[in-house]
């Protein structure tokens, strides 16, 4: 008689910390804080404060493990996700707006700086919603209440186990490796986007990462000449 393994992917467990996701949003509000105020929705300071109020929130209900599906829990996460996005599109379009205006810093490395910034953030941002959105986020995967992954990650076409360890399951960093990856090279690396909506995401992270990139060193170039 044959038997069919549940990969441990599927498979419920106690659940990761946030600390991971949570220090990306403090690296976040680090590089906002040390943006020029003008890149930023006004006042400058709102949104950083807003940021770090939640995650102080998240973090108080969440002090351990995230195992526990609670609605309240996952729609703030969600909003704190779309604050930072919001906040990297602004900056994004005003950084381009003062280099086609020609108001930009005359300085390459502060332009340059300021691009990385928010190019980083940008990488920050959507590792954030992958996290938070395969399926239906790490309470959810944690419970093995969706069978069906968002992203194919390689090691999830292991099922004998001879790559990685049989307990391996896909945790925040292997997101924010295929943000990066994606927003680097505009392409998914070794992760196969699955549904519509990542895909989506993921063609506005690279276009979002495509614009930033063209512009700032164009310009960059451009000053040091």
């Amino acid at each position: 008689m044959s038997h069919t393994t549940v990969p441990a992917w599927r498979q419920p467990t106690e659940g990761e910390s946030r600390l991971a996701a949570g220090s990306a949003i403090v690296v976040v509000i680090a590089f906002q804080w040390l943006l020029p105020g003008k890149l930023l929705p006004q006042p400058a300071w709102i949104l950083p404060l807003l940021e770090a109020a939640c995650l102080v929130i998240l973090m108080i209900a969440n002090p351990s493990r995230l195992s526990r599906a609670e609605p309240w829990v996952r729609g703030l996460s969600l909003v704190l996700a779309g604050v930072i996005t919001i906040a990297t599109i602004v900056s994004t379009v005003r950084l381009i707006d003062t280099i086609v205006a020609g108001t930009a810093d005359k300085s390459a490395s502060v332009l340059l700086g300021s691009g990385a910034m928010i190019w980083a953030t940008n990488v920050l941002a959507f590792s954030l919603w992958y996290w938070e959105f395969d399926r239906g986020g790490p309470a959810a995967r944690a419970n093995g209440i969706e069978p069906e992954p968002d992203f194919l990650f390689p090691q999830m076409q292991d099922p004998q186990n001879k790559l990685v360890s049989k307990d391996w399951r896909p945790e925040y960093f292997d997101y924010l490796y295929l943000s990066f990856t994606n927003a680097a090279s505009f392409a998914p690396a070794d992760v196969l986007p699955l549904s519509r909506w990542c895909k989506m995401m993921m063609m506005a992270q690279a276009i979002i990462s495509l614009a930033l990139t063209a512009m700032v060193i164009s310009r960059a170039i451009n000053i040091l000449k």
